[in-house]
């Protein structure tokens, strides 16, 4: 089978080949045909301004890509703009950020430093409060021990008095004693 397709398929392809046979100018020779056909179809192609019509086509194609690519162009300008613009916000925001940090940090040292005169006046208050309580006591007992000492000391003199004073020394004070009293009202 395989023989017989091969010749078959010679026969094909060189049957063309016998048909331009004879003079080349005559209706007869298909290569003479052909180029007619072909000449007539170009001519037609001119006549209805083929040619004028693709060219045409092809100039609004090249129009319509460079105002694409105009377009794009201007869409690129603006999008590296505004990305400049973001890019400008974002450092100016960041710089906002750190300076808001640096003064909340500034805040919070001296609010530490407040903190801390604060707390040592309240220690000092404290203290000296403190002291203050213990000079009253000191002076409280003192006093109290006074006021014993004082008591314990008339009660002394009230009983060696009494062990020496006799009657006529008694008379003699009571009257020294009025005495003493009339002179100081008058």
């Amino acid at each position: 089978m395989r023989k017989l397709t091969l010749p078959a398929i010679a026969a094909l392809v060189a049957s063309p080949a016998y048909a331009a046979s004879g003079p080349f100018f005559s209706l007869g020779n298909t290569d003479f045909v052909v180029l007619l056909g072909f000449l007539l179809f170009i001519g037609v192609l001119i006549y209805f301004k083929v040619p004028g019509m693709l060219g045409g086509l092809l100039d609004k194609r090249a129009e319509d890509i460079q105002s694409e690519l105009d377009e794009a162009r201007a869409l690129r300008e603006e999008a590296q703009t505004l990305l400049a613009s973001y890019e400008r916000k974002q450092r100016e925001v960041q710089e906002q950020a750190e300076r808001i940090v640096a003064h909340a940090k500034q805040e919070a040292e001296l609010a530490a430093e407040q903190a801390k005169a604060d707390m040592a006046n309240s220690v000092e208050r404290r203290l000296a409060a403190a002291e203050s309580q213990i000079a009253s006591a000191e002076a409280s007992a003192v006093k109290e021990v006074r006021d014993t000492a004082a008591s314990v000391a008339i009660a002394v003199a009230q009983d060696v008095v009494a062990e020496q004073t006799t009657a006529a020394n008694a008379a003699k004070l009571i009257d020294d004693s009025i005495a003493e009293v009339g002179a100081k009202l008058h």
